[in-house]
């Protein structure tokens, strides 16, 4: 039988019945949708993780602490150094805000000792005492400035927190709450944040402790409508007013556990001193200048913060974990969808499968006709595949056009889609696969059919 004539004979039998050939492709239909839908899914997954973290440096570090009640140094300087003055050398802590380094066993800014130094106590007694135990562990700028000076392998740190409060002004018919974030200067370059239109936070800002404000690109949105319009107007925050110095583009990303988009950034000191008061909770943010050395780093860290406060236990989070905690909870997602659109093809085939051995059952005296003027056993069998891989192929095409109508669907229910032409060849490719495999065993017992026994069925 030549190839012509063959194609011909698969394309009469398929489209004699064109409902039983659509039914017969349901599981290949259902199959080929949902394996576009899964790439599609885990593509979007994928852009999501990356466009959740591109604002965060792969080298940064979150250190925070919420234990609350932790007592700040925890020890008199007499039971255990805690409450003296390191002294002595390149820098040092001050003002009785922590232990030898020496004496604590070993210092971190090269990973061995501190730059050099010595414990000298101002006495204290009893009111120092006293004094320690009494005040909450909170993590302040002088935290910061004991990091950047006795940790090596970091290009920059600061400090950093978010709480909510009222917000009135521009087109708002009543107050709304959003987050506040108290940041310095360096918080902007450190999370790669950029301006619409004015300027972030000054050092001057937060020294002189101005009510100045910087918009996320949905608050300028909400409040006052566009970017432009938000710019030099003024807000009233837990009604004090401030005026917005500059409004962020739109970054659709969380940095420090902010997201900028939805927040509204303060002077750090003038949120201590107008908003949350001594009930501050704020994050260090420090940036390892190399991403392989951030484990060291955060020990280092760690090292420097017992000094200060030894009974502490902080909590140490890097973007890089981060990112590959989103990721493999990404990829887990995608590996379970791939599975059930296996499962499906599988259910999918068997039903080809199925139909085909009806259809051998139902076409035994063509087969024997068609072997008694001449076709050979490769002939049949070609025919029997080629109608397996012809209905998979429908199903496949199908499936493509199902997909394509789910995925705004999906879409609305909040789930990000990205669609490629990979993901439909990959679907298409894997429905004629699978109607071939599963169509092979009813094509092998229809060529080896023998012609008088066939032509004398009923």
């Amino acid at each position: 039988m030549k190839p012509n004539e063959l194609l011909r004979l698969v394309w009469i039998n398929i489209t004699q019945n064109k409902f039983k050939t659509v039914l017969t492709s349901i599981g290949i239909i259902v199959g080929a949708a949902t394996i576009v839908m899964v790439i599609a899914i885990g593509k979007g997954g994928q852009a999501d993780v990356a466009e959740q973290f591109k604002n965060l440096n792969a080298g940064a570090i979150d250190i925070s602490y919420d234990g609350g009640d932790r007592e700040r140094g925890g020890q008199s300087a007499e039971a255990s150094p805690g409450g003296g003055n390191f002294s002595g050398g390149e820098g040092g802590f001050s003002g009785g805000r922590g232990r030898s380094p020496d004496e604590a066993g070993g210092g971190v800014l090269n990973g061995d000792s501190f730059p050099g130094g010595r414990m000298d106590f101002f006495g204290g007694g009893s009111d120092m005492e006293e004094r320690i135990n009494q005040e909450n562990i909170t993590l302040d700028e002088d935290d910061v400035d004991d990091i950047e000076t006795f940790v090596s392998g970091i290009s920059a740190a600061t400090i950093s927190y978010s709480t909510r409060s009222s917000v009135e002004g521009g087109e708002l018919d009543e107050a709304q709450t959003y987050t506040i974030a108290g940041v310095r200067e360096e918080y902007a370059q450190m999370s790669n944040l950029s301006l619409a239109v004015g300027e972030f936070i000054a050092e001057s800002e937060d020294e002189n402790k101005d009510k100045v404000c910087v918009l996320g690109a949905s608050v300028a949105e909400e409040i006052f409508g566009s970017a432009i319009d938000a710019y030099g107007s003024v807000i009233y925050i837990d009604s004090r007013s401030y005026v917005v110095n500059g409004v962020l583009s739109s970054m659709g990303t969380v940095a420090s556990g902010i997201s900028p988009d939805d927040s509204i950034f303060i002077p750090y000191a003038t949120g201590v001193k107008y908003l949350v008061g001594s009930s501050v909770s704020p994050t260090i943010t420090v940036i390892a200048e190399d991403v392989d050395n951030v484990e060291q780093v955060s020990k280092d860290v760690a090292k420097v913060l017992a000094q200060t406060y030894p009974n502490a236990e902080f909590t140490y989070e890097d973007a890089g974990s981060k990112m590959e905690a989103a990721s493999a909870s990404n990829e887990i997602l995608t590996m379970l969808l791939i599975a059930m659109a296996a499962i499906v093809f599988v259910v999918g085939g068997i039903g080809i499968m199925n139909v085909l051995f009806v259809s051998v059952k139902e076409r035994t005296n063509e087969i024997g006709i068609l072997k008694a003027i001449g076709c050979s056993r490769k002939n049949i069998l070609f025919e029997f595949l080629l109608e397996a891989a012809a209905i998979s192929l429908i199903g496949g095409i199908l499936g493509v056009a199902a997909s394509l109508c789910a995925a705004p669907v999906v879409e609305y229910l909040g789930v990000r889609v990205e669609l490629s032409a990979a993901a439909f060849l990959i679907a298409l490719l894997f429905a004629v696969i699978t109607g071939t495999i599963f169509g092979f065993y009813p094509a092998y017992k229809a060529s080896r059919l023998v012609p008088v026994e066939a032509l004398g069925a009923e």
